[in-house]
C-alpha cells in the first residue's frame, strides 16, 4: 500500500489520501475472531519487512476515571485467542484501580502504514493466574525486573530513584538463566476483555472508508459466528 501525500495548506496542515484495499462484505471472514487474528498476523508479518510497522501488538486500553472522565493509554496486546484479547500490567496501576471500579473498556488495534484499526469494546477481567504466570517466565530477565522495580502509575522523585530501584531488584534476583530466577510479583496480572462488539476499520481514497461493525447477539465467544451480527457505518 502506498499513500498520496499533498502538500501543508494554507493552515500547515498535511492531508495523506489513505489509498488501502478497503474491506468489503464478501471478503469479511465468519467470525470476529478469525477476522482479527488474520489482520494481527498480517501486521505481524509486515513489522519484519518494513520499518512503518514497529509494534503491531500495540494496543490503546481507553477507561474512565472515579469521576467518570476517560483515560487512555498504550500497552502490547499479549493475549488474543477466542476469549478476547487481553494484556499484563499492575494490577495496583490506574489502569488496574479504574478496570476494577469499571469493567467497561475499549482497546484498539492502529496500524497507520497499513490503512487498518480493529476497535473492541466489552468487559475486562483478570486473567487466570497460571496463564499471567507463564506469560511471566517467557519474558526477558530485563522485563521481569521491571515488574519488580517500578510502582506502576504513583508518583516518582525522579530518575534516580527508579535506577535505584532496579538496582535492588537487580541484586535481589541475579540472572542464573532460568526462566524461574525472578518470581511474579504478586501485585502484578493481566485483563482479558470479553467483547460485546469488535469493528474493523480499512481506510480508502477520499476519506469513503469502510467500518464493518459485528456486534454481540449471543453468549459465545469470538469464534461463534451465530453469536454476532454484521452491519457496516458510515465512515
Amino acid at each position: 500500500m502506498t499513500t498520496s501525500a499533498q502538500s501543508p495548506g494554507p493552515h500547515g496542515v498535511r492531508r495523506v489520501d489513505y489509498t488501502g484495499a478497503g474491506l468489503l462484505e464478501s471478503d469479511l471472514l465468519p467470525n470476529p475472531f478469525e477476522q482479527a487474528r488474520a489482520w494481527i498476523e498480517n501486521a505481524v508479518s509486515a513489522a519484519d519487512e518494513r520499518a512503518d510497522v514497529p509494534e503491531p501488538t500495540a494496543v490503546s486500553v481507553a477507561t474512565v476515571d472515579a469521576s467518570g472522565a476517560p483515560n487512555v493509554r498504550t500497552v502490547l496486546m499479549r493475549f488474543f485467542d477466542e476469549r478476547g484479547p487481553g494484556f499484563v500490567t499492575n494490577l495496583e496501576s490506574s489502569k488496574s484501580r479504574e478496570i476494577e471500579a469499571d469493567p467497561r473498556v475499549a482497546l484498539s488495534l492502529t496500524w497507520p502504514a497499513l490503512f487498518r484499526s480493529i476497535r473492541f469494546r466489552g468487559r475486562a477481567s483478570l486473567i487466570e493466574r497460571d496463564e499471567v504466570e507463564a506469560y511471566f517466565d517467557s519474558r526477558p530477565y530485563g522485563s521481569r525486573l521491571s515488574a519488580w522495580a517500578s510502582d506502576q502509575s504513583r508518583p516518582s522523585a525522579g530518575r534516580d530513584d527508579l535506577e535505584r530501584r532496579w538496582a535492588e531488584v537487580l541484586g535481589r534476583y541475579p540472572d542464573t538463566g532460568s526462566d524461574a530466577d525472578v518470581p511474579v510479583p504478586p501485585f502484578w496480572g493481566g485483563w482479558r476483555v470479553s467483547c460485546d462488539e469488535v469493528e474493523f476499520w480499512a481506510g480508502r481514497s477520499n476519506r469513503l472508508h469502510d467500518r464493518l461493525v459485528f456486534t454481540r447477539t449471543g453468549r459465545g465467544d469470538l469464534a461463534d459466528a451465530s453469536s454476532w451480527e454484521v452491519s457496516r457505518r458510515q465512515p
